[in-house]
């Protein structure tokens, strides 16, 4: 049997390991060159033969030609993978897979933008770990985005936005370096001596800690994005952590969607309900502020002058006012209401 695919992608190796576990079969592993120029490692499951004896670790190995590779005979699939990739970035561990299908699972609970905000900065961070996420979806017909900005560090969104939608050298640079690595996703490098030095993007990247990025994004039938994602990381983002990314963008980008649909009809309908008034008061912008930084109930009291059973009260009604069931919540809609940002309350 010959293997169709060009592209050693992460379905075809369960696919091939989960039939290779349930019958013995013939294996071996060639470089071949895809049509793309790219040097690629296959692993090709060949002459399937069911017999009645057939064990988990059964396979018949040892007469097969295998170039350039020391393969054991009676080996697992994954086993003979795992050893002669030597760790190759697009094979998976079982626990990254067990990561992967929760994210990909929790995704599909994702309807509202402090939903995407407690996904995005809680279990995706078990998966890939980044100090901010900027998402981009395009408007219509249009090459303009509109960006928001994920974050669990103080941070102000509104910033983020602006210095996106504005940028002509980080933005347009890893817009054509995707386009021109056929929409896989690609890695940056920004800081001092980097093409990049002089985006005030990247500036304000770099103030945050987060000087190596991976942008991935979808596109539609003429090849132009419509949307775009950002992991700004601490450090060098590594082959695994793009193949992970390329992995779970699909689900990010529908739930990203599935928030802009209802995002402009849930905030609206908060704001009908509140009537023409804030929809919180000043103090409890302020509590809500501080479980922004990450502040206990009792520090939060300590810092305003006030009992940590009266901040716990402020917490209780922040949340029946915003409509939510936890802290992490409140913050996630908050930030997307405009209600609080990285310098304070409103």
């Amino acid at each position: 049997m010959q293997l169709v695919e060009s592209q050693f992608t992460e379905s075809a190796v369960l696919r091939s390991v989960a039939y290779a576990l349930a019958v013995p079969a013939k294996v071996h592993t060639e470089r071949v060159v895809t049509d793309e120029g790219r040097d690629e490692l296959l692993a090709v499951v060949g002459e399937i033969r069911p017999e009645p004896w057939a064990t988990a670790a059964a396979f018949d190995t040892a007469d097969l030609p295998v170039a350039g590779f020391d393969v054991k005979a009676d080996a697992p699939v994954a086993e003979i993978l795992s050893d002669e990739l030597g760790g190759h970035p697009r094979l998976l561990s079982p626990l990254e897979r067990e990561a992967l299908v929760l994210n990909l699972d929790a995704a599909l609970r994702v309807h509202s933008s402090h939903h995407f905000f407690c996904w995005t900065q809680g279990m995706l961070q078990n998966l890939m770990r980044h100090e901010l996420l900027i998402c981009a979806i395009r408007k219509e017909e249009s090459m303009a985005f509109c960006v928001d900005s994920f974050s669990t560090n103080p941070s102000d969104p509104s910033l983020i936005s602006g210095l996106f939608s504005r940028d002509t050298v980080l933005v347009p640079h890893l817009l054509k370096a995707w386009e021109e690595n056929h929409y896989e996703p690609v890695t940056c490098e920004i800081g001092k001596g980097t093409p990049t030095a002089g985006s005030a993007l990247a500036q304000e990247l770099e103030r945050a800690g987060a000087t190596s990025l991976v942008a991935h994004g979808a596109y539609d039938t003429f090849g132009k994005p419509v949307s775009f994602f950002i992991f700004a990381c601490k450090r060098a983002v590594t082959g695994r952590q793009s193949h992970l990314v390329n992995l779970v963008v699909p689900a990010l980008h529908g739930a990203w969607v599935r928030t802009q649909i209802k995002q402009s009809s849930s905030n609206e309908a908060v704001r009908t309900r509140e009537g023409s008034g804030d929809i919180l008061t000043a103090r409890e912008q302020e509590v809500l502020h501080w479980v922004y930084l990450g502040k206990s109930n009792i520090e939060i009291g300590i810092i305003l002058g006030i009992s940590s059973l009266t901040v716990k009260n402020h917490v209780q009604k922040i949340l029946r006012r915003l409509d939510v069931q936890n802290r992490a919540q409140a913050v996630g809609k908050a930030l997307a209401l405009r209600i609080i940002d990285g310098s304070g309350p409103r």
